[in-house]
């Protein structure tokens, strides 16, 4: 079985996805390109949450759908790996940045531990429809006192 570090690394090598790769906000993006890629994000989260793998599968572009091959592997990497996607307590979108890989939005996951998440998915859109091809998910910085 893989660990979940290597999927990561998988997923991100798949869709040429390196860290550091921002280059600014994308400003330049229209208000229905980010609705939409927030939509997409936010509809794939709301079929995780009822265990609904087949249509959160549907929201992954083919380079996912292809790590993987079928929902039941994505359900075992998402609930094995990523409890704070899967089960989250609550959950918002933060900036939409362009990266030279693609377009970038950041989304803020608060666990049921009361733990905060950044994931930075990169989307691709394909025929006009926003896919996810690849999420990173790092531990929120913690204020010091």
């Amino acid at each position: 079985m893989f660990r979940t570090a290597v999927i990561v690394a998988t997923l991100f090598a798949a869709a040429g996805f390196s860290s550091g790769a921002l280059v600014g906000p994308a400003s330049a993006q229209s208000a229905d390109e980010a609705a939409g890629i927030q939509l997409t994000i936010r509809s794939q989260i709301e079929a995780m949450q009822v265990d609904d793998w087949d249509r959160a599968f549907e929201y992954a572009s083919p380079t996912i759908q292809g790590v993987f091959r079928n929902p039941e592997n994505f359900s075992r990497m998402v609930t094995n790996g990523y409890p704070m996607v899967w089960r989250p307590k609550t959950y918002r979108a933060g900036a939409l940045t362009e990266t030279p890989r693609g377009l970038m939005q950041t989304m803020i996951f608060e666990d049921r531990q009361g733990r905060l998440f950044i994931a930075d998915y990169l989307m691709q859109e394909i025929d006009g429809e926003w896919r996810i091809n690849g999420v990173s998910i790092r531990p929120a910085p913690t204020e010091s006192a």
